[in-house]
């Protein structure tokens, strides 16, 4: 058996996600291009995850809304070509085997065969694009090779009333899948033997045997059906092959200091609920998503940006940002930012209110404004003295978008040189 620095290794990146739970944000954009964090576009993680891996021979399959996405792969991965077998290449969806978009997971890869077989792989990771998570691929891999399996499939448990959002494994002896249920009801999603508020989910993310994956996509492509992983693929594959369960939980990254080990950390961000969470759960002295760890970095573009800067205001006490992550460009001109997600080259200007919120690129966020609860798209400009999250028909009449959790979303402006304003 081949080490495991030595296999040929091909992965496939599902990025073209509609994202139609986060709406507004994916009202311009696929969901893998959603800012997070700051800095990041939700890609940014697969992405890393992989390059971090060794597994630097990478297609990105898109569909919807992708020129965002496009741009932001252009600008930030454009160094992992250069030597061979390394390469993270948009693939936009080309009709190659007829004149219908992608009809499922399945059919993505189906229309992109010829990607694998000039390749050559002695297997194939799917990977989807659309959650915030870090982990060690290569150890799954290794799990995927030491089993022989056809098949390898990323599980977590979870509680059972998650069931009906993600496919459902049910494990036999020594990991092998022996069914798989994609969205069943709580009341008929199977169990964690000994633990029946659990469910064991798949996470999306698939390692094959190169030989096995092109056989099975044939032969779905010539059936009627969802031609989807989750819906039609894997539940064939658990009855007649050797698929395995690969326990997220087991997986470990290497620490800056170059001992112990860091645990994984896995989100869905695929509700405005969700996605907000996610990022207020940054602001934590120790979060569980650790971006400061050198040995494991999570990659994005980089900008010719100044660094942060904050105008303090004596006689008001303002200008200071506590507990929130700041990123490069940003100007907090006598205002006052608590508990947020500020991304690049925001200005919060004299007297204004920032708590509890997510601000995206560029924004401009006038004298005396509040924000309470909101995300705040790119380039949008509050109005001095204007609120946002604090009177729900207020933003109802601006056009903003009220989540029924609470969460005001103020829409992504156009990018135009009043957008672009800055404190002076």
């Amino acid at each position: 058996m081949l080490p495991s620095g030595h296999r040929r290794v091909l992965a496939l990146v599902l990025a073209g996600g509609r994202g139609e739970r986060l709406q507004p944000l994916t009202q311009y954009r696929s969901k893998p291009a959603v800012p997070f964090g700051g800095r990041y576009r939700i890609i940014d993680f697969v992405l890393s995850n992989l390059v971090n891996s060794g597994i630097t021979a990478i297609y990105i399959l898109t569909q919807y809304k992708a020129q965002s996405l496009i741009s932001h792969v252009q600008r930030a991965w454009w160094f992992v070509g250069g030597i061979q077998d390394s390469f993270a290449t948009i693939v936009p969806a080309q009709m190659q085997l007829g004149t219908t978009w992608y009809r499922g997971t399945a059919d993505a890869i189906y229309q992109n065969l010829n990607l694998i077989e000039q390749y050559g792989a002695d297997a194939v990771a799917v990977f989807g694009a659309d959650h915030i998570y870090k982990m060690n691929i290569r150890q799954m891999v290794d799990f995927h090779f030491e089993r022989n399996a056809d098949a390898t499939v990323a599980c977590m448990p979870l509680p059972v009333e998650q069931s009906a959002e993600l496919g459902i494994v049910e494990e036999g002896e020594e990991g092998r899948i022996r069914g798989f249920v994609e969205k069943p009801s709580p009341e008929a999603a199977p169990r964690i033997a000994g633990r029946p508020g659990q469910v064991l989910a798949s996470m999306g993310n698939y390692i094959f045997d190169t030989d096995t994956l092109v056989d099975v996509l044939v032969e779905d492509a010539g059936t009627a059906g969802d031609h989807d992983f989750g819906r039609s693929i894997l539940p064939a594959m658990a009855r007649e092959r050797r698929v395995f369960a690969y326990d997220f939980h087991s997986n470990r990254l290497p620490v800056h200091h170059g001992y112990g080990h860091e645990r994984p950390y896995w989100r869905d961000v695929g509700t405005i609920p969700a996605y907000f969470a996610a990022n207020m759960d940054l602001r934590s002295v120790t979060p569980e998503l650790n971006l400061f760890n050198w040995s494991w970095p999570i990659m994005s573009a980089n900008f010719n940006q100044p660094p942060a800067k904050f105008v303090f205001d004596e006689d008001q006490r303002r200008g200071v940002a506590l507990q929130s992550l700041i990123s490069g460009g940003c100007i907090i001109a006598g205002g006052r930012v608590k508990d947020s997600v500020l991304g690049h080259n925001v200005v919060v200007d004299e007297r204004a209110e920032v708590d509890d919120c997510i601000v995206m690129d560029n924004v401009v966020i006038g004298r005396g404004a509040r924000l309470y609860r909101a995300i705040v798209d790119k380039n949008a400009h509050i109005a001095p003295g204007a609120t946002v999250g604090v009177d729900p028909d207020a933003d109802l009449a601006r056009g903003y978008h009220r989540d029924s959790s609470g969460i005001t979303v103020v829409p992504k402006a156009p990018e135009t040189p009043e957008s672009r304003v800055r404190y002076r």
